[in-house]
């Protein structure tokens, strides 16, 4: 009988010990929340796909059949100074500059496009499998979503796939990587659908923390005015500025991040 009760406390101890490891593993992926740096004109009949910040511009792609464009404008107005409208048949998606040249991804089609950078003039195609969502880049390779919880690795010469990684949030895998943006080593991820913005690891693909930005769309929104979800992320890192938008949003924010206190196990919340 003694043996057969200290069996029983033993399990008691160690599904204990268990639950408590668990709790700390959710608890291992920080949240972040932010304060609102400054708020900037964005145009509210924009349907972000994709955004960059370079040399002092904001370089926009734009989705919907027959609105899709990419766009260099002016961060303090707005202002579109460049514009390439593509074709109404293409859903246009994210965006990225590999030296001297803009490479874009299309939703559905399968299709891709390289222009000049400083002129946006189309210079080639390229092709690819499954969806496009949104690109980035560190100083070697490009990065790119497919709606999947696997984001490609490409050779940005080439535009060939050549790896991937698993994304996992608390060892969940984590769907609907949306746009893109490198800063300082990891890779910012909204998560369509959802107020957050995933840091990724691009290493191992674990999630290292996650953004709430919900309280920007309830400052973007109006009740004279339709806003869809938080889509647009881009890095100055010259100056260390951050800048979130969203589909429709008729404001472009720079937000400085602030960790706090974890109370939500955010991780669970992700569809």
């Amino acid at each position: 009988m003694a043996a057969r009760i200290f069996i029983t406390a033993a399990a008691v101890l160690i599904a204990g010990i268990a639950a408590v490891a668990a709790s700390h593993a959710r608890a291992a992926v920080p949240e972040y929340g932010f304060t609102v740096v400054k708020a900037y004109p964005h145009d509210p009949a924009a349907f972000t796909e994709g955004l960059l910040f370079q040399n002092g511009y904001l370089y926009e792609s734009t989705g919907l059949e027959g609105r899709s464009s990419i766009r260099k404008e002016k961060l303090e107005t707005g202002k579109v100074i460049r514009e390439h409208n593509l074709d109404p048949k293409y859903f246009g998606e994210g965006i990225v500059i590999w030296k001297n040249k803009l490479i874009g991804l299309t939703y559905t089609t399968g299709i891709g496009f390289v222009y000049d950078a400083a002129t946006f003039r189309p210079l080639s195609d390229f092709h690819y499998k499954g969806e496009g969502w949104a690109l980035t880049r560190d100083s070697t390779r490009l990065y790119m979503s497919d709606g999947t919880s696997d984001l490609r690795i490409l050779d940005p010469d080439t535009l060939n796939q050549i790896g991937s990684i698993h994304v996992t949030c608390d060892g969940h895998p984590v769907r609907n990587l949306n746009e893109l943006e490198w800063v300082k080593g990891e890779i910012f991820a909204n998560i369509w659908k959802t107020p957050l913005i995933a840091r990724i690891d691009p290493a191992t693909g674990a999630v290292t923390g996650l953004i709430d930005a919900s309280a920007l769309g309830v400052r973007a929104a109006s009740k004279d005015r339709t806003i869809d979800v938080l889509n647009g992320i881009a890095y100055d890192a010259r100056a260390d500025r951050l800048f979130v938008t969203g589909k429709l949003w008729p404001v472009l924010f720079q937000i400085k991040l602030s960790p706090r206190p974890g109370g939500i196990d955010l991780c669970g919340t992700i569809p």
